[in-house]
């Protein structure tokens, strides 16, 4: 499956005019992920960042049977229960991806919490807008599935589970308040400006517009 296809719903929906393709730097090389992670726990997906002298080394790790099972069973033709966990875990590769070449396209710096919190918010939302194109109904359960039901890596500790937990936290609070408006029409206009908004925040800006917003 062409990820790029991924990538381009979130260039279409946030206005992101991106120069690099996500399939430029994706590998199912898992040996070569383990050495370039340095003892990070073993993933499906995981974004790949060496960053040295204000120069970055990027690549996308996704677990080669995962991609052949999208490549059986692609989403943006239909998405239904038999793909969409992974789906969700190529999509959010593809988010953590495009969040940083973005931003790195504006030398802007991104946090850990930014790339986990914008990506929560993406799945949401792509989700949503997939199912709606292909004539399907917005599930009333998504939110409840996707914010309150993850049950969190055992292996997570410290500092990692709470940026995971923050984020899942501050993305489902978010999240609850477009659910009406995304589950309406996710290509509403107003919901477009204010998604596009926020997408632009930087960390600081994005916890204090969910909390005060």
């Amino acid at each position: 499956m062409r990820l790029g296809g991924l990538q381009d719903l979130l260039s279409e929906f946030y206005a992101l005019d991106l120069e690099y393709e996500v399939d430029d730097f994706v590998t199912t090389d898992e040996k070569l992920a383990r050495a370039l992670d340095g003892g990070g726990r073993e993933l499906d997906e995981k974004l790949l960042i060496a960053e040295n002298d204000g120069e970055a080394e990027v690549s996308l790790y996704l677990e080669e049977r995962l991609l052949e099972r999208l490549e059986r069973s692609d989403p943006l033709t239909r998405l239904d229960s038999d793909n969409l966990e992974d789906f969700l875990t190529a999509f959010e590769g593809v988010s953590h991806f495009t969040y940083y070449a973005w931003n790195a396209q504006l030398e802007k710096p991104v946090t850990l919490l930014e790339l986990e919190l914008q990506a929560e918010v993406d799945k949401y939302v792509a989700t949503t807008l997939l199912l709606l194109r292909q004539g399907q109904r917005h599930p009333p359960g998504l939110h409840h599935w996707l914010f309150e039901l993850p049950r969190l890596d055992d292996r997570l500790d410290g500092e990692e589970l709470d940026r995971y937990r923050r984020a899942n936290r501050y993305a489902g609070k978010y999240c609850r308040k477009l659910a009406p408006a995304i589950a309406r029409d996710a290509s509403d206009e107003a919901l477009k400006s204010e998604l596009r908004r926020f997408y632009r925040f930087s960390q600081g800006s994005k916890i204090e517009h969910i909390e005060c917003g």
